[in-house]
């Protein structure tokens, strides 16, 4: 059975919009029926160091792959698009997070849903609102995957 699945977006390296852009044209193929954001223009929030402005933006859809499956997907396309993690936080190509899949809440060493950090940030919000805010308060509910 399908799940909604929100994913946020981010790029501060390279040409950022084409990073997105990019990004946008690959989940196309892992998720059915996306919708996409506008793209916003961000400052750096919680980073270590100097940092260029972000470009973001929120795609919602529908997949019938698990967590981990998408995860998996958007690492590989992360990589792909020349995205490395030399520290925490580092500028990069190419950021891709789950933020809500489904009603799902699960805590693994690997996977956190809904993002724990996500209704702190304007750049994941305002893009969500835009697109899909029925979904902003879907992260509340408790069906339970996994122990951390």
């Amino acid at each position: 059975m399908p799940a909604s699945v929100v994913i946020a977006l981010g790029s501060n390296l390279g040409d950022r919009r084409a990073h997105l852009e990019w990004a946008v044209g690959r989940l196309r193929g892992l998720v059915d029926n996306l919708r996409v954001s506008s793209f916003i223009d961000t400052a750096p929030v919680d980073v270590p160091d100097d940092q260029p402005n972000y470009l973001n933006a929120v795609v919602v859809g529908d997949t019938t792959l698990t967590p981990e499956e998408v995860l998996h997907a958007l690492q590989a396309l992360e990589r792909e698009r020349g995205r490395t993690r030399p520290s925490f936080r580092a500028a990069r190509t190419l950021d891709l997070d789950i933020i809500l899949f489904g009603d799902l809440v699960m805590r693994t060493p690997e996977l956190e849903i809904p993002h724990p950090r996500y209704r702190d940030r304007a750049f994941v919000m305002e893009p969500l609102r835009e697109i899909a805010p029925e979904l902003i308060t879907l992260g509340q509910r408790s069906k339970v995957k996994g122990q951390r």
